[in-house]
């Protein structure tokens, strides 16, 4: 297997950056000493809000993603990319809360959207802000089965508008084929989504990282989610080791593959 120094360096940047102060520092030494990183050092520093954000999410550390989330509500000193990562760190949060503590994933969700209420704003750009506010549109449905069909016409149409502006955008993507899968679409369909966005990955980690990056091991693991669901196990074993070798702490992942192992 090739080495992947950036690859190496984004998971020592992300397990140092969850745990303190001194690794968030060290981190941010890690990844401008890597080749063909980041292209200026506020790259540099939202990949490591970016890392703490996914690692917390990857490990299922509630506490972790609350930190990171009220840092963001409350800073003031930088507005680069600050509403975007406050709405990915409250989609996590929703994510992570939805079956044991619908309330606060409620609370997360609706903060998420809110961050991202003008896309002309997110520096992540217009397309990924509509995208991630579509999903968290998509999460507070599921919350609220009696404002669903309003929560569900404002996700289809953020979502739309994202894939008119960014039909390639890997995260664009990989969002889509998950709505579908949630609204129980066709999963050959489904599939065929997932196997294109992780393509898109690919080809995106093959150049230079810059925020945001976030993705692909979801997107391996949701590919394996759905070819398990097909019974195609061996298929959906690839996904998932792709997954684990990208995050090795990836929880879920882990879940889906013990399905696997244990027959």
């Amino acid at each position: 297997m090739a080495w992947d120094g950036r690859a190496f360096a984004g998971k020592i940047r992300a397990v140092l950056a969850s745990h303190s102060t001194w690794g968030w520092t060290l981190a941010a030494l890690l990844a401008a000493g890597t080749a063909a990183q980041s292209a200026d050092p506020a790259d540099t520093q939202w990949l490591d809000v970016e890392s703490r954000i996914q690692y917390g999410y990857y490990t299922e550390d509630r506490r972790a993603l609350e930190e990171v989330a009220a840092a963001l509500a409350t800073d003031t000193s930088s507005t680069a990319l600050r509403q975007y990562y406050l709405g990915l760190a409250s989609y996590r949060l929703a994510l992570l809360d939805q079956s044991h503590r619908p309330d606060d994933a409620t609370q997360a969700a609706e903060r998420c959207v809110s961050s991202l209420d003008d896309p002309s704003r997110v520096e992540a750009g217009a397309a990924e802000a509509l995208a991630l506010q579509a999903a968290c549109w998509r999460t507070l449905a599921r919350l609220n089965p009696v404002r669903s069909p309003f929560f569900g016409v404002k996700g289809g149409s953020a979502m739309r508008h994202a894939l008119a502006l960014a039909p390639g955008n890997p995260r664009v993507m990989l969002l889509d084929a998950l709505a579908d899968y949630d609204q129980q679409r066709d999963r050959s369909a489904v599939i065929a989504k997932l196997r294109k966005s992780v393509a898109a990955f690919e080809r995106e980690r093959a150049g230079v990282e810059r925020p945001p990056s976030w993705g692909a091991p979801e997107a391996y693991a949701s590919l394996g989610r759905s070819l398990l669901e097909q019974g195609d196990a061996i298929a959906a074993r690839g996904a998932l080791e792709h997954a684990l070798l990208l995050v090795p702490d990836f929880a879920y992942a882990h879940r889906l593959m013990a399905r696997i192992t244990s027959g």
